[in-house]
């Protein structure tokens, strides 16, 4: 072989390979079988002349040369989508597929439909929405754009910050009927507070006063869980106290199935940011629902009003 067998085909799998580090992940996500891939990848390297990936037992790695030609790969790939992407936007209405990463109770609850309103007003988009609170790197996983609440780390990618999502002190009436209400912070040492397993720090409760105070509450419980809906559903049912999102349960306090407490008080805010691939910031259709998002963001339940400074 030589350099005319470097088909793009071949240079987007070892892409994806080099990306995942798992043959039969990307076999998966191409909807092919692991054979094919490992040809691919072979073909590609006798056309190249040189050992791209080197196989262990916990999947592949890139050698010397595969790093430097991986990153070489990655920019042509990204002109090529680039280049047919403007000529398809230039025919008319945006079409194409985004890949979306979002908070999963906030994905559910408030997400999905903005995404339905998006698709609504551009048919041709087409949509591929992953919920899950793990923070994903999003290049490895193929992803447009990402929606996450806390404070980042990863600062490789472009940056919107939608807004600060306020929380409230919650609970059933059911509880409260059987358990008293709090009047004051230290009185939630004697509550069953329901814990969120995966944020930490969540045995203490840090509330401001009205004045300005901060009160460091140690607090306890006989349930911690790791998904928001799960919590929601716990405090619904009159499982405990719960500092919970504003937009996690707006709709539950206007119906009178969770009430307020210590209204005179307040939790510290959580950042609600969106994270693109730099890269994709050039994407018609990527842009648009990058303003979509922006644009409704303030919207959301407890979602303050934010300003761009990207």
């Amino acid at each position: 072989m030589d350099g005319s067998d470097v088909t793009l085909e071949r240079m987007r799998t070892f892409v994806r390979v080099a990306e995942r580090g798992n043959l039969s992940a990307v076999a998966r996500e191409l909807g092919t079988g692991q054979s094919t891939v490992t040809r691919q990848l072979r073909e590609l390297e006798e056309a190249v002349g040189t050992s791209l990936l080197s196989r262990t037992t916990r999947g592949v790695a890139l050698t010397e040369e595969g790093s430097r030609y991986y990153a070489q790969c990655v920019q042509i790939l990204r002109l090529v989508e680039q280049a047919s992407e403007e000529i398809q936007d230039s025919r008319g209405a945006p079409s194409g597929t985004i890949r979306i990463s979002c908070t999963a109770a906030l994905g559910v609850l408030h997400i999905t439909r903005l995404i339905f309103a998006f698709q609504a007003r551009y048919p041709d988009i087409r949509i591929d929405l992953s919920l899950t609170d793990e923070r994903i790197d999003l290049v490895k996983e193929g992803v447009d754009v990402a929606l996450r609440l806390g404070p980042l780390i990863d600062t490789s990618m472009k940056l919107h910050h939608l807004g600060q999502s306020a929380r409230l002190l919650v609970a059933a009436p059911g509880y409260l009927a059987v358990h008293g209400r709090p009047e004051t912070p230290t009185d939630l040492t004697a509550h069953n507070v329901i814990r969120m397993s995966n944020v930490a720090g969540s045995e203490t409760l840090v509330l401001t006063g009205p004045d300005g105070t901060p009160h460091a509450i140690p607090v306890k419980g006989d349930l911690r869980v790791d998904h928001g809906l799960a919590a929601r559903e716990a405090f619904r049912a009159g499982r405990g106290v719960e500092p919970a999102h504003r937009w996690l349960v707006d709709d539950l306090l206007a119906s009178g199935e969770l009430e307020p407490l210590l209204s005179d008080h307040s939790l510290p805010t959580t950042p609600l940011n969106m994270l693109i691939v730099p890269a994709r910031t050039k994407v018609a259709r990527v842009r648009l629902l990058i303003d979509y998002l922006v644009e409704q963001a303030a919207c959301l339940p407890g979602i303050g009003s934010h300003r761009d400074g990207s």
